[in-house]
């Protein structure tokens, strides 16, 4: 992938529904890079997302500042504002820290979770396994994506609903994996995660709160490891 691209932005229908033009054009802009688009090193050129979304240059201006202060652009005074990208340091540093949250949703997860969690953790299993036993196209990995977000998702709100779950997703929110960049779409990779995936149900259901923490880590670390050999791209 060549991060120095530069890249026009592509209409999107995905984007919310906005409650101001700053807003519509900031989740615009950010489906853009999710999507992939917008790769990462992509410049953002406000006339263009302007003229593409039929609206002044205020909001395009407002949203691209709000987007850099999330770290999703960044500026610079010779290429103007682009879509961020990780070196292999910050990727590992974000990894860390994502394995050091969800470890500790994990924890507490082994305490707190409800038979009703668990079911719910079962059939996004369940449904992950049928998935990963298919040709990993691009819809199936984006739907495993889908589903892994979920099943994370649900141990974490259930370890720590107040603060840790809400942590997370700002995590996600402000570091997202551009859909091209899914580490879904690799059945190697699909195979390990289910079976760490596996390994913490069980540690769920026996109250193992050291174990569900470990493997929690151990499978996150795993991710960027797996990245990282492969010089697997990400935005910021």
């Amino acid at each position: 992938m060549d991060h120095g691209q530069q890249a026009t932005p592509h209409s999107s229908e995905e984007a919310a529904l906005p409650l101001s033009k700053t807003q519509f054009v900031y989740e615009w802009i950010r489906q853009e890079i999710l999507s992939g688009a917008l790769e990462p090193g992509s410049r953002i050129r406000q006339q263009e997302v302007a003229e593409t979304l039929g609206v002044s240059y205020t909001p395009v201006r407002e949203a691209i500042r709000q987007l850099q202060a999330t770290g999703l652009l960044t500026h610079s005074p010779n290429r103007g504002s682009a879509v961020s990208t990780l070196e292999d340091s910050a990727l590992h540093e974000l990894y860390l820290l994502r394995g050091a949250v969800e470890g500790l949703g994990a924890r507490l997860a082994a305490a707190s979770i409800t038979e009703t969690d668990l079911a719910t953790l079962d059939g996004i299993h369940d449904e992950m396994t049928t998935l990963a036993g298919r040709t990993v196209d691009p819809a199936v990995a984006g739907r495993l994506a889908e589903l892994s977000r979920r099943f994370h998702s649900v141990i974490v709100a259930a370890g720590g609903p107040h603060i840790i779950y809400p942590k997370l997703q700002e995590i996600w929110s402000n570091h997202p994996v551009p859909r091209s960049a899914s580490l879904w779409a690799s059945a190697e990779h699909a195979a390990r995660a289910l079976e760490a995936h596996a390994q913490l149900l069980v540690a769920l259901r026996d109250r193992d709160a050291d174990a569900a923490a470990r493997i929690m880590e151990a499978h996150i670390g795993e991710s960027v490891r797996y990245r990282l050999d492969r010089d697997i791209p990400t935005a910021s």
